[in-house]
């Protein structure tokens, strides 16, 4: 047998095709969790701040989408009170998304 079919005896394969992306997608909907409420607290804290961003400031916001938290910095672009959007880079965040919203020395 030649030295090349011999490499191909050990190549990997995979028996049952599509196996890693399922299990992947059950790891995925494992790790999803349900969305915290904030505090009246909280809220108004975050609402404070939204109010108080300009654009061009940097920041890191916290926000809850599609079963999972993810969190999205960099300079505020615009914040749209009547689309109740705020938009970071590429970014857009609906307000009733948002669970933190804290400025690059985190504050």
């Amino acid at each position: 047998m030649p030295v090349a079919d011999r490499a191909k005896q050990f190549a990997p394969f995979s028996a049952l095709r599509g196996l890693d992306a399922a299990l992947e997608e059950k790891r995925r909907a494992l790790e999803r969790s349900g969305r915290r409420t904030l505090s009246e607290e909280s809220a108004e804290a975050l609402d404070r701040r939204l109010r108080g961003l300009t654009p061009g400031v940097r920041i890191t916001a916290v926000y809850y989408r599609n079963g999972e938290y993810h969190a999205a910095a960099g300079a505020v672009r615009r914040v749209d009170g009547v689309r109740r959007v705020l938009r970071i880079d590429d970014t857009e965040i609906a307000f009733d998304d948002l669970f933190e919203i804290t400025d690059d020395q985190g504050e």
